[in-house]
């Protein structure tokens, strides 16, 4: 039943998360928004949606690892699981941003959430709500860096939601808003009694199934990207999403309900796996062949992630 439950709660993220992205989207053409700024925020807000949510029902109920777990093993998903697989269907080209704003950008954000936990074993509302600032700063550089070009990221804003109803936006934004409820609840409740049945630790499941559960958006978006051909779009959803993890779902939960960590192995175990990931993609971007992620790029990330799997179980 437990399985049952967690299964029912991943499938109402991703629909809850569809609708909230269709209905953001249209919302913000009817009020004339570029379609530039609406992939660079609304869409990023919308799929870190799913993370959020969860997140904060698991920190509102006392189970604060799994509001760490759940964004520090999606981060490592994203990475790990989601990039190793769209890499072994296609090669991504890796663009000039990466190394000079995008990864750089991730890294502070890495070490940041890294130095809160560490100096208190806590993320309080204060350092929540810089986490966010440091967000809208990097959304600011960001929109301004490509304010008056061609962003090949806007190609994922279709113009088919220009001409939606007042009345079906309204429509999607209560499914997504349900789905993304109900959806957390059962995901949540499922996931604590999974860890009890199985003798491991709520962090545990919450940086494995429950981090895998709402990274599949991340997954769905690459995947589309890839085999449209669309290949800088799969590596920039993935950084973009592992910095709005950190900077807003984080630090929106810190805001509503201090997170504090109940397993150390968060701070000397998870968080180092997440950065390593990081410094991985990096290496294999800068080794032959460079400015792209090709197939035995994509093993040599996918094989380190079942092992990080492995391990989390065993421990």
């Amino acid at each position: 039943m437990d399985v049952v439950l967690v299964l029912l709660g991943f499938t109402a993220l991703v629909i809850g998360g569809e609708y909230l992205v269709r209905s953001s989207v249209a919302l913000s053409f009817k009020l004339n928004i570029s379609k530039m700024i609406i992939a660079l925020t609304v869409v990023s807000f919308a799929t870190s949606a799913p993370e959020l949510i969860v997140s904060m029902q698991a920190a509102l109920n006392g189970f604060s690892d799994i509001s760490l777990g759940n964004v520090v093993g999606s981060n490592i998903a994203n990475i790990g699981l989601v990039l190793g697989v769209t890499t072994i269907i296609t090669s991504i080209s890796i663009d000039r941003d990466f190394y000079f704003l995008n990864w750089p950008v991730m890294i502070v954000f890495s070490g940041v959430f890294y130095y809160f936990l560490y100096t208190g074993h806590v993320i309080t509302s204060y350092e929540g709500l810089i986490l966010l600032a440091l967000l809208f700063i990097y959304l600011f550089i960001l929109i301004r860096k490509v304010r008056g070009k061609t962003s090949i990221e806007t190609e994922e804003v279709s113009d088919s939601l220009r001409g939606v109803s007042a009345f079906k936006i309204f429509i999607w934004l209560v499914i997504g808003a349900l789905g993304l409820y109900f959806g957390s609840v059962w995901l949540v409740d499922g996931a604590v009694s999974i860890a009890e049945d199985l003798g491991v630790s709520e962090r545990v499941i919450s940086v494995t199934m429950v981090a895998i559960g709402t990274s599949v958006p991340e997954l769905a978006a690459s995947l589309i990207a890839a085999f449209k051909g669309e290949k800088a779009i799969s590596l920039g959803n993935l950084i973009g999403s592992n910095i709005f993890n950190i900077g807003s779902v984080i630090g929106i939960t810190a805001l509503i309900q201090p997170i504090h960590m109940q397993s150390i192995e968060i701070l000397t175990n998870d968080i180092l796996w997440m950065i390593a990931f990081a410094f991985l993609i990096l290496l294999l971007a800068l080794i032959p062949k460079t400015h792209s992620l090709g197939r035995y790029k994509g093993f040599l990330i996918i094989i380190p992630y079942l092992v990080f799997v492995v391990l989390s179980f065993q421990s």
